[in-house]
């Protein structure tokens, strides 16, 4: 068959899902998702056989020809089976190559396959606060039981569900290069009958159960609420945003100027990044409505609450420094949500289901939810008013606000 069928331009931009020939056995694959890698067709022992040559962004055209060739020639003149040999060759030096690299060559190549952008920012998240400074100039082949237990044991009580992604995406990267020839061996971050046996079981830790995050008593939020007003940059700004709105962290991190209506007062976050898959309409008191018009002066690109990485938002840490700054290494960004659950029982007369609902909880029983199919919007719009009120150092002894009488009615 003639060779040299395809040319650069055509594999960077040919869409069309399957095989797409350069010649002598050599084909352009276009995944189901998009995905393009290079396969070798070829017969032997009577068998046609295929080949995995490598993934377009890492092998181009020419490199391809030029394995696919080397490869033709040892089966045709020595008769080798270029997937036999390559089963029983040792894996190839990755001395040189760190884990931090060969994440960054896992996440370029199945990031586009991911259901949304959100993913792909937790995965970076968990690698830059947790896994990279740790292991992450390590290189990929001496990475051992050891090295994963470092990451894990800081991490594996308090913060369970980091820890355990943690793990997974340690797994899949070590996975991942392996499959690639860049290291041998058992993966040592596999759970079963590995990891299992050598981290405590969080269920036995006393505590560890039923982990509650630190909240502030809501009789110290007026006294906070200027220290954190004092203070400049995005940090402070995403902090009193998210206490206004009683949002999750990472709902408020990740909100963008696109879901934000100024003229009903209203942030609409998608189903995508609600905790419910269900998409959550936000009142905006008017304090909220301010911190918006203060970042509104530096807009810089999508996110509200940009970083420091250019199209990136602000890193989840940013806010836990923001709060050992001012003095309160006792306290998480998340914990306010509590703050705010106690004072609306303990100091309003809204009914428990509207307070619920403006934290984004699934309220009541199917039979419940099935007659209100409303999100009961309005009366949180009173709520939040009258949450904003009490966050006020102004407003000192209006513990149960008009709005919040007007709300129970």
């Amino acid at each position: 068959m003639k060779t040299g069928q395809l040319s650069a331009r055509r594999v960077a931009t040919e869409t069309r899902r399957g095989l797409h020939g350069d010649g002598g056995g050599l084909y352009l694959r276009i995944g189901p998702t998009g995905a393009r890698s290079w396969i070798l067709r070829y017969q032997s022992a009577g068998k046609r056989r295929d080949m995995g040559l490598g993934p377009v962004e890492f092998v181009g055209l020419a490199d391809a020809r030029d394995k696919a060739y080397q490869l033709r020639r040892g089966l045709r003149l020595e008769g080798i089976d270029p997937i036999e040999e390559r089963r029983t060759a040792k894996p190839l030096p990755a001395q040189v190559v760190t884990f931090s690299e060969v994440a960054e060559q896992y996440i370029a190549k199945f990031s586009p396959t991911w259901s949304n952008a959100k993913h792909s920012y937790q995965w970076r998240q968990t690698l830059d606060t947790y896994i990279n400074p740790v292991i992450g100039k390590t290189p990929i082949a001496d990475v051992d039981t050891p090295a994963v237990l470092e990451v894990l044991n800081s991490i594996w009580l308090v913060k369970p569900e980091t820890a355990s992604r943690c793990r997974g995406r340690i797994e899949t990267i070590l996975n991942f290069a392996a499959s690639n020839r860049m290291r041998q061996g058992d993966n040592p971050a596999r759970w079963k009958g590995h990891l299992e046996n050598l981290l405590p079981r969080r269920s036995s830790v006393a505590g560890a159960r039923v982990k509650h995050y630190s909240a502030l008593p809501y009789d110290q939020l007026q006294e906070f609420m200027p220290t954190l007003r004092g203070r400049e940059g995005v940090a402070p700004a995403a902090l009193e945003f998210a206490i206004l709105t009683c949002g999750r962290t990472g709902e408020v991190l990740g909100a963008k100027w696109s879901e934000i209506d100024l003229e009903r007062r209203l942030w609409v976050v998608p189903a995508e990044r609600m905790k419910m898959r269900r998409e959550h309409r936000v009142p905006l008191s008017g304090d909220a409505l301010a911190v918006l018009e203060r970042m509104g002066k530096v807009k810089n690109g999508p996110y509200i609450f940009p970083g420091q990485r250019p199209g990136a938002p602000l890193s989840n840490m940013a806010l836990l420094m923001l709060l050992r700054k001012l003095g309160r290494k006792d306290l998480t960004a998340h914990g306010f949500r509590s703050t705010f659950r106690d004072w609306c029982a303990e100091q309003t007369n809204f009914p428990s289901e509207v307070a619920e609902m403006a934290l984004a909880h699934a309220v009541g029983d199917k039979v419940e939810a099935a007659y209100r199919r409303g999100d009961l919007f309005d009366k949180r719009r009173l709520l939040a008013d009258s949450w904003a009120n009490f966050c006020d150092a102004s407003s000192l002894g209006k513990v149960v606000t008009l709005a919040a009488r007007q709300g129970a009615e």
